[in-house]
């Protein structure tokens, strides 16, 4: 389907690099992963035709028919519904996502002081993971058991596409500590940067610009020779990314309800 958005286009290319069974309908796509059950965004549907994006109940009867033991809701719209109450009546947020890209090379930033990066390897996959169980014990987003178990299989996932050359993933480490890092996929000519994260102690120092230019040579040495990134239109990371050279593009809304966790533990 060509006419996806960057964001979701590179999404099912890392799916299919990753397992995920991708079945493509007329109207809308559904994506399942049964190495990882818990992965609210490689269990979803994708609806295609922008003229129904509106029909809230009709695509959230569909998420159930397919994923009968989701205690999540997780649709990919192509537009924001003109109309959004029908989505919002069922507890749905619709959060639309701010894609950006470049053909030219991002521009890179130097490290700052007393920082070190790598790509993760080893015993750095565990650091990881510990890393996102801990944030979301603080954060109380999840129930932790399942995000354990979440977080295990898609560090594991990563790992084996960093193991076949697809990906390669850079942490900034401080006292041995990793405090920042992100991964890039190659999609044929084009590279995908995944999971953007810094350490809320140690945001603002150019870490993530730092780690951005790193990932970028690192792609561009694997064949690559356009960028793209996406993120919550509402978060302030854009800028960072457009100091790097990348601009914005038509990207996806994602009609997203979370687990019922997530509300009794606010």
């Amino acid at each position: 389907m060509s006419d996806l958005s960057l964001d979701w286009a590179t999404d099912l290319e890392i799916l299919r690099l990753t397992g995920s069974d991708i079945q493509e309908c007329e109207d809308h796509i559904i994506v399942k992963t049964p190495s990882n059950p818990n992965y609210h965004w490689g269990n979803c549907l994708l609806v295609v035709d922008h003229t129904l994006v509106s029909q809230a109940q009709t695509w959230v009867s569909k998420f159930h028919q397919h994923f009968p033991n989701a205690d999540w809701i997780s649709i990919a719209l192509p537009v924001m519904p003109k109309k959004t109450d029908d989505w919002e009546s069922q507890g749905i947020v619709l959060e639309p996502l701010e894609v950006l890209q470049t053909n030219e090379l991002p521009k890179s930033f130097p490290l700052p002081y007393g920082y070190q990066v790598r790509a993760l390897e080893g015993d750095d996959w565990e650091l990881l993971s510990q890393k996102e169980i801990e944030e979301n014990l603080i954060s109380k987003m999840y129930e932790p058991k399942e995000y354990e178990e979440f977080i295990t299989q898609n560090n594991q996932i990563r790992k084996s596409l960093c193991q076949k050359g697809k990906a390669a993933w850079f942490g900034a480490f401080f006292d041995d500590e990793l405090v920042a890092n992100l991964g890039i996929v190659v999609c044929e000519a084009t590279a995908r940067y995944q999971s953007v994260e810094t350490h809320i102690s140690h945001r603002r120092r150019g870490l993530a610009s730092h780690l951005l230019g790193i990932a970028a040579r690192w792609s561009a040495d694997n064949g690559c020779v356009n960028w793209v990134i996406a993120t919550e239109a509402t978060n302030d990371a854009g800028r960072v990314y457009r100091r790097a050279g990348f601009e914005s593009v038509v990207g996806s809304v994602n009609a997203y309800k979370p687990p019922s966790f997530r509300h009794e533990n606010k």
